[in-house]
């Protein structure tokens, strides 16, 4: 059983900014240990910063470039040798292109940065996470995800396209986890539009939700803090939630066949055995 009263160990990825950094210094105030990874060494330094003055505590650093998949490897090495146990993974980084893009990996930016390395880095800590919490997003509405061909974005690029089949690919992974892996406890979520760092980087997403309510980082990290603390028996295994409440996805993000498939693509996409 989970010990959700006592000090937990918590990574959290993408945690240089945003809803990332606002989940950490919640985390962090609420006595758990965090750990904070990011790509950036001087945000890393800045957001380790805000969480100390805020908790009393200096949370330990990761760096690691999700973009390039050998990063992962080693990142998960890097917590392997440094924690026996992580009770919360919250697969959080995320990133969006404004042009087509390949990693030196050979992938889509988007379905790479945010679907095929958290998919790699949680399989390389499997049997050493209780919970896995992914932040996805309503934009899984724009994807167009095909297993078969996990490139397809880029022909025809549109960044909204791409970066909404990489958050279904979140949805389909966080149930299709919940399936294969029953002693880890899956979730995902939509955090809302949030203004943040990652908004702000991309003109096309920010004139595209110019009118749109935006949210703080602070409010847009609560449901991912809900479920990092919530008892297993009250939340539904595999779930997608909105504002701490389960919604179902659309159908595409929602179809076990589908999540099987890109499961399967995705352990031949990153080097997995079976």
């Amino acid at each position: 059983m989970e010990d959700l009263t006592g000090r937990r160990l918590v990574v959290v990825t993408g945690a240089s900014s945003g809803i990332g950094l606002a989940a950490a210094v919640h985390l962090a105030c609420r006595g758990d240990q965090v750990v904070l990874v990011g790509r950036d060494p001087a945000r890393l330094q800045a957001a380790a910063e805000r969480v100390r003055e805020n908790s009393g505590e200096r949370p330990e650093l990761f760096r690691a470039d999700f973009a390039i998949l050998d990063d992962v490897r080693r990142l998960a090495e890097r917590l392997r040798a440094a924690y026996d146990r992580i009770d919360v993974l919250a697969n959080n980084a995320g990133a969006i292109a404004l042009q087509p893009l390949r990693t030196v990996d050979g992938f889509e930016m988007s379905i790479q940065a945010n679907h095929l390395a958290p998919f790699l880095l949680t399989n390389l800590l499997a049997d050493r996470v209780g919970r896995v919490v992914v932040t996805a997003s309503g934009a899984h509405r724009f994807g167009a995800l095909d297993p078969d061909d996990l490139n397809k974005p880029l022909r025809g690029y549109r960044p909204m396209g791409a970066y909404g089949t990489s958050k279904q690919a979140n949805v389909l992974f966080a149930a299709e986890a919940a399936r294969r892996w029953p002693d880890v406890a899956s979730y995902s979520f939509h955090p809302g539009v949030v203004r943040t760092r990652f908004a702000n980087d991309s003109r096309i997403v920010a004139f595209g939700m110019r009118f749109m309510p935006f949210r703080s980082p602070e409010k847009g990290a609560e449901t991912l803090v809900w479920l990092a603390n919530q008892e297993r028996s009250r939340l539904i295994n595999g779930g997608y939630y909105v504002d701490r409440r389960p919604r179902r996805p659309l159908r595409k993000a929602a179809d076990p066949q589908l999540a099987a498939r890109l499961w399967a693509a995705s352990v031949k996409a990153v080097g997995l055995g079976d």
